[in-house]
Parts: structure tokens; sequence; C-alpha cells
């Protein structure tokens, strides 16, 4: 293949593929697990506070790690960061819908199983952003946590991942909701859930501290009596079942590492990012074994039953999966990700944008003056207290 014009001949000879050329044996199962980058995937339930404690985390990393970004939330408007990967470019969410005839969690769903149909593709990047100094990939997920974690899709990902880099898990909790008992109770059932599920390391970021302290929660999860104290305060049907399960799920969660952080603030960042590099060293110690164990078991079973790439049928066209930020514009031809035509995102209309924009304008409008009204009846109710209880 000769070279193009304007190029030397070290880069025509450069052994690294085009990301055209990457099929389903160009990552082989036998070159191990990398070093680099780590994993880091993002989860939480849905108002956690998962995007904006993204965010956060890639500013704090930002000199020391140099992370690569990936958004795989197909259903968001906007991401407050610079993504390198982003789901949204490849995959348009609202065709989806229209096209399978699919509801929202069903669009997201589908939008992440099309994207892992081109793994291969994706792990490459994420290698070749290791080679150029990307020390960590954050991964930041669909903002409904089931999604991800319980469809097929999300155990492609994560143990694809696990089984060719450093991964571990971040569990966003947001700490104002967790201070009933009993929401608090369904968030680790939630993170007992995920953690083993993925098999990997689980690291729990109780978010908003600037609103409310975490020091509550993390007495709830190591002292299961001022649990129960808290239980007794609340009046609710539920509260036989929270009871029955904190019985028996206190001493899975006991043991989970936290950290109290703020994504708004910064607060609590380097001490995440210190049990961050512990859950890395105990990847390397407790779980890459495991992981190195399972690929041995894939290679033997492509041994026993080999079966060529060109079984599968490469159809559709081109369109961009992600680029490093630091690329030039002349290598954007060569990060593609083969779609089906029919589901290319299109460019938005205009006037359809602008009425779309128009009507969440007036919502907010109606939501702020909702507010005003309720908190100017509540203030008059407290006038009226007052002046009752002086009289």
């Amino acid at each position: 293949m000769s070279a193009k014009p304007g190029t030397s001949s070290a880069s025509a000879g450069n052994t690294n593929p085009s990301i055209n050329d990457i099929n389903l044996e160009a990552l082989s199962l036998s070159e191990g697990i990398r070093d680099a980058p780590v994993c880091i995937i993002v989860l939480g339930m849905a108002g956690s506070g998962k995007t904006t404690f993204t965010r956060s985390l890639i500013e704090h990393a930002q000199a020391q790690f140099n992370p690569y970004v990936v958004n795989l939330d197909p259903a968001c408007r906007e991401v407050p960061y610079a993504a390198h990967i982003d789901i949204r470019d490849t995959v348009n969410y609202k065709e989806v819908m229209k096209q399978y005839q699919l509801g929202p969690n069903g669009g997201i769903v589908t939008a992440l199983n099309m994207f892992t149909t081109k793994m291969p593709k994706f792990a490459e990047l994420v290698r070749r952003a290791g080679e150029r100094g990307h020390k960590w990939c954050i991964i930041d997920t669909p903002g409904q946590i089931e999604v991800f974690t319980w469809s097929a899709s999300g155990n492609i990902i994560t143990e694809g991942l696990a089984t060719m880099f450093p991964t571990i898990v971040v569990y966003v909790m947001d700490v104002v909701r967790s201070a009933c008992p009993t929401t608090f109770m369904s968030n680790m059932l939630y993170a007992c859930s995920i953690l083993y599920k993925t098999r990997l390391p689980f690291l729990v970021a109780l978010n908003k501290i600037d609103l409310k302290e975490c020091s509550f929660v993390q007495d709830w999860m190591t002292d299961f009596e001022a649990f129960q104290d808290a239980l007794e305060q609340e009046q609710s049907y539920v509260n036989n079942l929270t009871r029955t399960m904190s019985l028996t799920l206190d001493t899975f969660y006991e043991n989970l590492v936290t950290c109290g952080v703020s994504a708004k603030t910064g607060v609590g960042f380097a001490t995440l990012m210190t049990h961050i590099l512990d859950c890395v060293q105990e990847y390397e110690r407790d779980y890459k074994p495991v992981y190195e164990k399972m690929r041995q078991q894939r290679l033997a079973e492509q041994e026993a039953n080999p079966q060529p790439a060109s079984h599968i049928e490469e159809a559709g066209i081109a369109v961009p999966l992600g680029l490093d930020l630091r690329d030039s514009p002349g290598n954007a031809d060569n990060s593609v990700f083969l779609m089906a035509p029919s589901l290319v995102p299109q460019q938005i209309d205009e006037e359809r944008e602008m009425e779309t924009d128009a009507k969440g304008e007036l919502e907010e409008q109606n939501f702020h003056s909702f507010i005003q009204n309720h908190m100017t009846a509540q203030q008059g109710k407290r006038d009226k207290q007052q002046q009752d209880q002086k009289s």
C-alpha cells in the first residue's frame, strides 16, 4: 500500500492499522491485559449527579492522568465535558425509537446494542489512547442505571474492557436523597447487586456533600443499630421490608469503600483519586487472575472452533466514532463506525430546534413560577403561625 502524497516513509510503514481495517481479529486476546488505560465505569441512579461527577473527575485527573473520555448515554441532550467517543455521534436515539417503535428505555437499550456490535473498534480506540499517554479512560453511562447494568450490551462492554484493561466501577450515590432510610437501602441493594454482577473493584462516591454531610451514610453502612434507630423514626409501609433487607445486606455493604465528594465544588476528589488508585491495585491483585483465566478460556474456545471474520456482514456507511482531541482534522477519516444507513444521525432542523427550545423555556418559567408561589404560600403560613403564637 503506497503512502499518501506529503507523508513520510516512516508513516507509510506504520504497522498501526487504520480504524477502517479493524475486524474481530484485530484485537488478539493472546496479547494479555494491558497496564493502560485504566477504565473507570461511572454508574448511579438517575439524578445522582453522574455527569457532573464525571466532569469534575476529568478536571481533577487531567494534569496527572490525561483521561480519555467516553459518553455512552445516547439520550442526553448535551454533556458538560469534551468526549473523545460519544455514542450520540454514532446512533440517532430518536430515530431508533421512531423506526423500532420503542419507548425511552427501549431506545437506549437498542442504541447500546448497536454500539456494542462494533466493540473491537471501540476497544482498539481505547488501546490507542493508552499508547498515546492517556492513563485513564472515564466512561459515563446512561442515567437509567438498569439499562446499562442489566442489559446484554452493558455486560459486553464491562467484561470486554475488563479482559483487556484494568477496570473499576464507581457508583455515584446521592447523599441528600439517601437521608431517607428506605432510599438508602435501595441504593445499597443496587450497589451490592452491581458489585457481585460485575466482579470488579467497587468504589462508592457519596455525592452532594456540599448540601448534606455524608457521615450518617457511613454510620448506617457500618453500624446496624444506628440504621435501625433511624428506621424507627420513619412511618412507612415499607419499613418492615427495609428492616428485613438490612438484616441480610449489612454484611455485604459494610466493607464497601466510600468517599464523600461534591461534584459541584470539587471537595473530596483528591481523596477519591487515591481510592481509585487503590482499586487499581486491587484489580491487579485479586481480579486480574480471574480475567486472565477467562481470557485463556476464550482463546481455547477460539482454537477449538475457529470462525473467520468474513462470516459477519459488514454493511452500512461510515460515521465518526471518536477522536483524540489532539488529533488533527486530517486524521478524521481514520476514525469511523459502521452504521445502518437509516440510523445515521441527521442534522436537526433549525425551526424544530427553536420550537423545542421555546417549549423548554416556557416549562422552566412555569416551574420557577410554581416554586415562587409555593414559597410565598409557605412564608405566609409561617407568618400567620407566628402572629397566632404572639396573640
